[in-house]
């Protein structure tokens, strides 16, 4: 037996004892059904460790067996059963995410502000993405206002694009019988999804109707990867905020552009960023780090439900909401500097860490975070200023990538295809145009080459001033190809140009060291390594 089969091996037993381990401390007898009214235990809006556990493992259909006790609430008759309580302005009727009355409110002159604003931007989104990016992420960071957060959302995840393209396909998609297995499952998760929002408290209510047709759809539309448990509560955020068939499309976006690979069996996706979120914590907070090294706590253990949930289950909800908005518009490193964020606030200091003295306080700390420990702008704040990027993302990406290809074998899941963020989006639309009238495609989010920053280090800056665009390139051949690299203002980009009669062909990113070559559709790519680094 190798070293790192050992490692793996250990590393799998403690995750599925430690899981054994707190589903036992966690079982209680249910209420028996002869006691009078018995008053109903809240369920913690949050996946059970057994699920994580069947999520990591890929056995999802263990989890039918949870279903009628995984929630307390989620029918009409318990819902009445509780105290008379009004909702509070996102909905919820109570839980960990109901947010009280005394919260900051912003001003209403400056709310009607934003919102002007904000309808200049939808009036010319396309120019405002390619010259003024960094007005619009500004403007994500400070919050889109709740009126218009559902139409800035499926902007900035070009999902608006792909419902106007596709009139009628999700009514197709729900007339298909659909999967059994997938469909028994999904029934079964409703009314695990936000028990104490209104639009998920009533079981068979609308809500829960809507999210049933959305996962269905899901399934019927990308068979190979079926349904993912950690998919339900995503989908359930954004019908909060939008109708059924704009939340469908949203959310491919989220699973194909975002977080690609997460909900896919095996979920090795969710496991890479997991090595790669562990790595970065070694940065930016070596006390927590060592914290978890020396209790032997696998970043899987407590971020596989923060990132595949987006931290919809974990935040307060004004928090969630403030997330999601800057993670549509800069991509998923806005989940790695969210849970970066989180584990220095909770493990970050002497006196935090003297209270957690052993796997099993540490692991309940970051269970339940509570939400008194977590301010909104304080949050917000630190999330921007921590130096997390997407080129240190990838770099670190093809660290943990050739580790992998060294101890597990090769990947099915290809890191390259994750986009990061609305500019990326819009970029690889533009490029995918360009082929389709057969010109050259290219991507966004590389790591900047070391010899291109030294040419270009004056003319970077002054690019940055006058507000981006594309200018003079570099170029520079390849045995019979010819490429060009560029920098746009907030990105560097390579552009491979296609030999006569390739029809076109893209590259992938520098830290991956490969290529895209020989295809004439989009989706049909083979990988070519190469020996030099372009």
């Amino acid at each position: 037996m190798t070293a790192g089969t050992a490692v793996q091996q250990h590393k799998m037993l403690t995750f599925i004892f430690f899981c054994l381990y707190l589903q036992r401390r966690d079982h209680k007898p249910s209420s028996s059904p002869f006691l009078p009214n018995p008053t109903p235990r809240p369920a913690p809006d949050t996946l059970s460790y057994l699920e994580s556990a069947s999520l990591m493992s890929g056995t999802l259909e263990s989890l039918s067996g949870l279903g009628e006790d995984g929630s307390s609430v989620g029918s009409d008759s318990e819902i009445n059963g509780l105290a008379i309580r009004r909702t509070d302005k996102y909905g919820f009727l109570g839980g960990n995410q109901y947010s009280e009355s005394g919260e900051k409110e912003v001003r209403v002159e400056v709310a009607r502000q934003r919102e002007m604003k904000w309808l200049d931007m939808f009036g010319n989104w396309d120019k405002w993405i390619k010259h003024r990016f960094q007005k619009v992420k500004l403007r994500c960071r400070k919050g889109i206002p709740s009126s218009l957060r559902a139409k800035a959302w499926q902007l900035l995840s070009n999902s608006k694009e792909l419902l106007d393209a596709n009139p009628g396909k999700f009514e197709e998609l729900e007339r298909e019988q659909g999967e059994a297995k997938w469909l028994d499952i999904i029934e079964k998760d409703l009314h695990r999804q936000f028990p104490f929002h209104e639009m998920f408290a009533a079981r068979g209510g609308h809500g829960q109707q809507d999210l049933y047709r959305i996962l269905k759809a899901y399934t019927v539309y990308r068979p190979d990867e079926g349904y993912c448990q950690a998919q339900a509560p995503v989908a359930a955020v954004l019908l909060m905020h939008m109708p059924a068939e704009q939340a469908f499309w949203c959310l491919v976006q989220i699973c194909e552009k975002y977080l690609p690979g997460y909900y896919s069996a095996g979920l090795e996706a969710i496991q890479l960023d997991g090595e790669i979120f562990f790595s970065l914590l070694r940065r930016t907070c070596p006390m927590a780090y060592r914290h978890l090294k020396k209790f032997k706590i696998d970043p899987i253990l407590y971020m596989t439900e923060w990132f595949m949930c987006i931290f919809s289950r974990t935040l307060p909800w004004a928090c969630v909401l403030r997330v999601w908005d800057m993670f549509f518009c800069e991509g998923v490193k806005i989940v790695f500097r969210v849970g970066l964020v989180l584990l220095k606030q909770m493990l970050g200091s002497v006196d935090k860490l003297r209270e957690l003295q052993g796997m099993y306080e540490t692991m309940e700390r970051l269970r339940n975070i509570a939400p008194d420990m977590i301010r909104e702008d304080i949050l917000v704040q630190e999330i921007i200023s921590l130096p997390v990027t997407e080129a240190l993302i990838e770099r670190e990406c093809s660290i943990q990538v050739r580790k992998w290809r060294e101890s597990r074998g090769e990947l099915t899941h290809q890191p390259g295809r994750r986009l990061h963020g609305t500019r990326s989006i819009h970029e690889c639309k533009r490029r995918a145009a360009s082929i389709s009238s057969g010109g050259s495609f290219s991507f966004l989010g590389s790591p900047v080459p070391p010899a291109v920053i030294n040419k270009k280090k004056k003319k970077k800056k002054e690019r940055k001033k006058e507000g981006g665009g594309m200018a003079s390139c570099i170029m520079h051949h390849f045995k019979d190809l010819m490429y060009y690299q560029d920098y746009d203002g907030d990105n560097w980009i390579m552009v491979l140009i296609a030999p006569e009669g390739g029809g076109g062909a893209c590259v992938a990113p520098h830290s991956m060291l490969s290529l895209s070559l020989g295809f004439s559709q989009l989706g049909q790519i083979s990988f070519l390594q190469l020996e030099h680094g372009l």
